[in-house]
């Protein structure tokens, strides 16, 4: 019985899934950057000798722009020592804003419930003559009792 990691060598391995060499070989090379522009980057790809990263927001565009020396060695630096990434090779590098894939915005997930004590008390005394008034502050009186 194979493994699933042979059958998924042996289909990556085959001329029409070439590309999915290259798009892991891409996920490997923006692991290699830092997190900041790991975060930065949405995506890129090498065509014609020239390697095109997308980014999420202008201002990284022009970040990037001053380390292109750095997005160069790393990429051969992977090419030299990954021998499945030996076809990433890139002269230049070229940089551009992504409008298609904007920056996460993360949530803040909260983890607890934040608990707080009533500070208001039942012990009022009410001094209406209407029906429904009284009925209504009643009411109130017992909301505020439960939540003590």
């Amino acid at each position: 019985m194979k493994k699933a990691s042979v059958i998924l060598s042996h289909l990556g391995n085959q001329p029409q899934f070439r590309y999915l060499k290259q798009q892991n070989c891409y996920r490997k090379y923006i692991s290699l950057l830092g997190e900041k522009w790991q975060k930065a980057i949405a995506f890129v790809y090498i065509k014609n000798n020239t390697l095109f990263v997308a980014v999420t927001h202008p201002g990284f565009k022009m970040e990037l722009n001053y380390n292109r020396d750095l997005l160069k060695s790393i990429l051969t630096q992977l090419t030299s020592h990954d021998h499945e990434c030996e076809m990433l090779k890139a002269r230049e590098v070229v940089i551009f804003h992504s409008k298609y894939h904007p920056v996460d915005k993360s949530e803040d997930a909260l983890t607890t419930v934040p608990y707080y004590n009533e500070l208001a008390s039942s012990d009022f005394k009410i001094q209406s003559k209407d029906k429904e008034l009284k009925e209504k502050f009643e009411q109130i009186k017992e909301q505020i009792k439960c939540n003590q």
